[in-house]
This record gives C-alpha cells, structure tokens and sequence, in this order.
C-alpha cells in the first residue's frame, strides 16, 4: 500500500492487536503495513478526493471494491468477493437536526487481514467501537469487527423504533379524546418516517442474513451465531415498524371518519335550520312585497296574528321533525 499525500479523507487508521486493543497508525505507517503485523482498519471520508485517489490507485483493493466504497447512493447489500465480503450497511441518523429515517450508510470491504471501510456522515456505532478499541475490549478479528459493528447499528435503531411507538400511541389517545383535524399532519408524518426507515431495513435484514450464511473463511461459528441475533433483532425492529405504521394507518382512519361524523352533524343540524326557516321565509317574502291587495296591510292587529301563526308553524314543524326522530 502507498501512503497517502496528506491527512484529508483518513478518518482511522487502526492497528488491531486481536487481543481487543489497537493503536492508531500514522499515515506512513499504512504504506508499511503487513499482515504479519495484526488486523488493520482503514475508515474513510470517501467525499474527499485525497481518499478517492487512494483507494482507486494506490490501495490494491479490487476495482469492484474500490467502486463499492466510493459509490454515492447505495443500499444494504453483501456480496462474496473471493476471499473478502463487500457490504453495505445503513444506521439511524442520529446526528443534531437530523431526520432518523434519513439513514446513514457505511461500506465496507473485509478480509481476514484487512478492513476498509468509508462513509460520508459520522455514524455514533463506529465512534462506540473505536472506543471500545482504545480502551482494550475492542474486536480481536475481522469476524467480530463485522459482528460489533452491525449489533452497534442495530441497537441503536431500538430508541428510534420505541420512540415511533410512543408517538404513535399518544396520537391515537389524542384521535380517541380529541378528535382534532390537526392531527392528520404528525400521522401523516410518522407513517413517511415509518416507510422510509423500513425502506433500508428490510434490505439490510437480508444483508446480514447472507453473511450468516456466505462461507467465510474469518467468520467462525460463535461469531455466526451472533450476526443471527443481531439479524434477528433487526427482524423485530421491521416488525414493530410495521406494527407502526398500521397503527397509524387506522388512527388516521379513525381521525378521518371523527371528521366526517363531525362534519355531517353540522350539516344536519344546518340543514334542520334551514327546513324550518325555509316556510317561514317564503310566507314573510310573500307578504313583503311592494303591490295592492297584500291581506291585512289595513289592519293594524295582522302584524301580531300573523307572527303568531308563524311561532304555531314552527311548533307544528318541531313536532313532525320529532315525531319522524329528525331531531
């Protein structure tokens, strides 16, 4: 390997020691790296163009690996590559003034010598790791690197899904007491996020349901155990997810037909005004207009006969709207 020209799109460079510690390694020391020397991990800003130069022609990685780690747009995917696994993995944005459900990918490229991973957003999984590595109780291998890493990604999709659930769950106590039109707009927007985050989990459940069962070399039986659980949970997660988005599908529902309910007992009660005022009206515009021979205008007691006569039809009106249970 040749080192590169300067420290720009070299996030970490780890020396893993397989006893669970590492030390960071200076760029120099990459170009001199051997696998004699312990497991090495590369992680790059692939946005850089220090980084892009490197890995395509001065890494000697395959060129489908190099293309792998460099793409823009990826999804979840594993894919055997000789003796190496090309991957790419997605977490929850968990980033200040970030959306979850606008994931952050990770690609990768492992080997049991070699680990070459980039990204263009920080993920807090790769932060917890490299943590774990400075402090002594980090990966030994390239099969449990792989298996930390995707139970790191995975486990922090728990606060994000049990926070879905409590949204989703005060909306429908809202809907049930309130009834509020106001409400369409956070359902409306919980089920987007919903979607979109099991857009790339379910992608990814099959990613690490390949590795459980691609035969690597690195990967031993305990570590294959573990990558089951880790997608297991992550099958759990897509089911809640799912549970999510129905629960919010029916309360959104619910709001609908509260509204409509809502909104044809205004028109009722409308439209019970308007039969009783609809005589009324034609009897007084009747009587109202400007010609001869209008019965009582010369008589100075009509006014008041003729009012109660209307009181007696809109008595006579409330009495058939109730005996017929209009009202």
């Amino acid at each position: 390997m040749t080192p590169l020209h300067g420290p720009d799109g070299l996030i970490y460079a780890m020396l893993l020691d397989r006893n669970g510690g590492a030390r960071e390694l200076s760029w120099d020391e990459v170009g001199h790296w051997d696998p004699s020397q312990g497991l090495l991990w590369l992680h790059f800003d692939y946005t850089h163009a220090a980084s892009r130069s490197w890995l395509a022609d001065h890494s000697g990685l395959p060129p489908l690996a190099v293309d792998s780690l460099l793409t823009e747009d990826t999804r979840p995917r594993a894919a055997l590559f000789g003796s190496g696994l090309l991957l790419a993995l997605r977490g929850v944005n968990l980033n200040p003034e970030a959306d979850p459900e606008d994931m952050v990918s990770i690609r990768l490229y492992v080997t049991q010598e070699l680990v070459v991973s980039s990204r263009k957003r920080q993920l807090l999984s790769v932060s917890d790791m490299v943590a774990e590595m400075r402090t002594g109780v980090g990966p030994v291998d390239s099969g449990d690197f792989l298996v930390r890493l995707a139970d790191g990604l995975v486990m922090r999709m728990s606060d994000t899904v049990d926070e879905f659930e409590d949204r989703v769950a005060d909306l429908e106590e809202q809907v049930l007491y309130s009834g509020d039109g106001a409400l369409r707009q956070p359902l409306a927007q919980l089920r987007r996020q919903t979607i979109g985050l099991r857009r790339y989990l379910a992608p990814q459940r099959e990613a690490l349901a390949r590795v459980v069962n691609e035969p690597l070399g690195w990967m031993d039986d305990q570590g294959r155990m573990r990558m089951r659980e880790v997608s297991d949970r992550l099958v759990r997660h897509i089911e809640d997810l799912d549970a999510v988005r129905e629960r919010a599908a029916v309360t959104q529902e619910e709001l609908m037909s509260r509204m409509s309910d809502q909104l044809n007992s205004r028109l009722y009660v409308l439209s019970l005004v308007a039969a009783i005022f609809l005589p009324l009206g034609f009897l007084t515009g009747l009587l109202g207009i400007n010609v001869g021979g209008v019965p009582g205008a010369e008589n100075p007691s009509a006014f008041m006969e003729f009012s109660l006569f209307l009181i007696v039809l809109v008595a006579i009106q409330i009495w058939i709207f109730r005996r017929k249970r209009w009202l």
